[in-house]
């Protein structure tokens, strides 16, 4: 009997048969669309069916007289001569017997999602690779036929269609396929475990231990008003009764929301059934902290806190068979990460992307500074997704913001008015309220200023002090020179320049200085990754101008707890010059913050309904958040992954530790090593700076790197080389 194969030999692995692969992936695919089939209130039978359709059949084009002899390691290539996928899209679209979604799915197993507006008007090439279609089509009888002699498994054909939402279904079923696909070839190649124990979440257990938890707290001498108010949050945000699967909770700073809410969506685990935890912070916010309070106190002393509670600081997805196994995902049961990382996931139509989104259904997830985990312009349809997921696949939310006005509120981001419950009684609400107005007095110089200038009202004013630019560079710029007028004891520099091993380092010599009561002469300088998930609290704040969110969520970092009577919070500007670039993503945002600062109205958490508002109105007569729900609705999934940006750069994972690139070269790294080693860095900034490439997407930072500036170190002495030099 002839042999046929779906992986060649490599790395002192054998070539994998066709049927292990096939037969590999189809049990993997039954594995993750069952678990997502559970928390599916219409479609999970469906769902199933289709996966395993889609599972079946998926490299039937693998069996081509062309492709097998590279696949048996006869031969070799780059790449295999016939695009392997057309010939399952074919084999799914006779009309005989069609079964679309699957199609689809396995048309887009390597590519991704399409537009399905562009492959409706294909006709008879519909979801076809035409440059292939007419062969494929004359050998697909003899495909079929040795298919059926290797694999026995027959799932019934249906061409039903959801009757829930079907671009998230899609999403879902695609991602059901390509992880067991990828996983099952990356075992295969001894790069991923052939089992992995599900860690379960546990709920009722997890909150009796952060029930003990938060019983040490609070007894370090504090004011005994906030020491009641946080008492207080947390037994009622825990015991809160909610029946809707949307609830929100209004909480400033200082309140114990980390811990409150986690509280409240253990029991809310515990009573709906729930598999996982998402705790999704703002923009590309430092999230360590966050990670190590939940490590301390929702972790079994017999379990690995890293398995319990993932970080994940940045999307790394992979798409080729050498890297597969780095990419990031939803496996654990409590997962921090960034809203970059979790509704680009959500927005995806790659493969790489989405492998792990089938990992959402039947999840709480926690969405902290609500109003401000997205640009204005995304609310809309990211509202829409959370209300799919919550309605359809039984995930439950929890929106919780310091802003009393809420942005599910607002006419152009939900045209249908819902109810949104809150986890935290009128009266507490009112009590939190009333402690945090005494805190902060906001003042501004909206006149830029050139950098000397800054800096010595910044070293004027009452330390510690706390310093956010709008810019990785800028943050690292005004860090460098601080450090050479003052000296390197007087700075500190927090940034996504460096890598979340030195974030951690950083952070807990920042809190240390904190703690310091005789250390006040000193600044940090830091980029918006501060300004939510971590336990500041400085004397004074300088916020370069931006959207009224930032600052509300800066000012979070100083005089957190009232322990300074009250502080000021400044809002300033930069002159422009070579090195100091203003932010084009946030000039809309700082325009409506200065209109609101020159018309002398106090800065509250009230305005922040009224500055979305005003956002999304500048847009014009076709504006893109109106777009991309069109398009979203249209099914067009290459426009909504290319639109549906959180940071509008193109980013790149990067590594400076030489030891890291070599493990990753000799595919000795996995995943959370790459996480907590590597950069994410503006792919052109690395074609200009020619940064020579590790593997597919992944660089090798080979310029300087320190712990103190991070790569932006490198780039400071390219620009201050280039100027020695003219």
């Amino acid at each position: 009997m002839i042999e046929y194969f779906a992986h060649s030999p490599k790395d002192g692995y054998p070539a994998q048969t066709y049927a292990q692969h096939i037969n590999g992936v189809l049990e993997r695919t039954r594995r993750h669309a069952s678990d997502a089939a559970r928390y599916s209130l219409a479609d999970g039978a469906l769902l199933l069916n289709i996966a395993e359709i889609a599972a079946v059949y998926h490299d039937l084009g693998k069996l081509d007289k062309e492709n097998q002899p590279i696949l048996s390691g006869q031969k070799t290539a780059k790449r295999l001569p016939l695009n392997h996928a057309d010939a399952g899209a074919a084999f799914l679209l006779d009309d005989t017997c069609p079964a679309v979604l699957a199609a689809v799915s396995v048309a887009a197993h390597h590519i991704g999602l399409p537009d399905f507006y562009k492959e409706s008007i294909r006709e008879d090439s519909m979801f076809r690779d035409d440059s292939i279609k007419a062969r494929v089509d004359t050998a697909l009888s003899e495909y079929s036929q040795i298919h059926s002699g290797n694999v026995s498994a027959r799932p019934p054909i249906e061409n039903a269609m959801p009757s829930g939402d079907c671009s998230v279904f899609l999403r879902m079923l695609l991602s059901c396929l390509v992880d067991a696909d990828h996983t099952d070839t990356a075992s295969h190649y001894g790069k991923y475990p052939e089992l992995v124990d599900t860690i379960p979440l546990r709920p009722a257990e997890r909150l009796v231990l952060l029930d003990r938890y938060v019983g040490t707290l609070g007894k370090s001498g504090e004011d005994d008003e906030r020491n009641r108010l946080r008492s207080e949050m947390y037994t009622g945000c825990r015991d809160s009764q909610i029946c809707e699967n949307i609830a929100s909770c209004d909480a400033p700073v200082g309140s114990g929301k980390t811990t409150a809410v986690m509280a409240h969506l253990l029991a809310q685990a515990s009573k709906r059934g729930l598999r996982r935890i998402f705790v999704v912070l703002p923009f590309t916010n430092i999230i360590q902290q966050s990670v190590e309070k939940y490590r301390k106190a929702l972790v079994f002393p017999d379990e690995n806190g890293e398995e319990v509670v993932a970080e994940l600081h940045h999307r790394a997805e992979f798409e080729s068979e050498d890297t597969r196994h780095l990419t990031a995902l939803w496996r654990a049961p409590i997962i921090v990460t960034t809203a970059v990382a979790f509704f680009e996931t959500l927005a995806a139509k790659t493969p790489s992307a989405l492998r792990r989104l089938h990992e959402l259904a039947g999840s709480a997830v926690f969405v902290d500074e609500a109003h401000g985990a997205l640009p204005a312009h995304l609310l809309p349809l990211a509202w829409r997704w959370i209300n799919i997921y919550a309605n359809e696949w039984s995930c439950y939310w929890m929106l919780a913001s310091g802003s009393l006005n809420q942005f599910w509120e607002i006419k152009e981001i939900s045209e249908q008015k819902l109810e949104v419950p809150n986890i935290a009684n009128p009266p507490l609400r009112a009590s939190l309220s009333a402690f945090e107005g005494k805190r902060i007095e906001y003042r501004a110089n909206l006149t830029p200023q050139p950098l000397e200038t800054f800096v010595e009202v910044v070293a004027q004013s009452q330390g510690p002090r706390l310093v956010i630019l709008n810019t990785v560079q800028s943050a690292a710029v005004v860090a460098q020179y601080i450090c050479e007028k003052y000296g390197r004891g007087r700075v500190e520099h927090l940034s996504t320049s460096l890598t979340p091993s030195d974030r951690e380092k950083t952070l807990e010599r920042v809190k240390a200085r904190l703690n310091r009561a005789n250390d006040d002469d000193w600044v940090l300088v830091a980029t918006s990754c501060v300004e939510a998930g971590v336990d500041f609290s400085f004397r004074t704040g300088f916020r370069e101008l931006a959207s009224l969110t930032s600052l509300l969520q800066a000012a979070g970092r100083v005089n957190r707890n009232g322990e300074y009577g009250v502080s000021e919070m400044h809002t300033f500007c930069l002159s422009e010059n070579n090195m100091l670039k203003s932010n084009p993503g946030v000039k809309n945002s700082a325009a409506i913050l200065r209109k609101l600062i020159e018309t002398g109205i106090d800065i509250s958490p009230s305005l922040t309904t009224e500055a979305i508002e005003q956002e999304l109105k500048v847009y014009g007569s076709k504006p893109i958040h109106r777009k991309l729900l069109e398009k979203e609705i249209d099914k067009n999934f290459p426009f909504v992954e290319d639109n549906f940006k959180v940071i509008n750069t193109d980013t790149r994972i990067a590594v400076a530790d030489i030891k890291i690139v070599d493990r990753i070269r000799n595919g000795h790294c996995d995943w959370r090593e790459l996480q907590k080693h590597s950069l994410q860095i503006a792919d052109y900034k690395l074609q200009e700076l020619h940064i020579p490439p590790i593997a597919e997407d992944i660089y090798h930072w080979n310029l300087a790197y320190d712990d103190f500036l991070g790569y932006m170190a490198g780039i400071i002495q390219k620009f201050e080389l280039k100027l020695l030099m003219y």
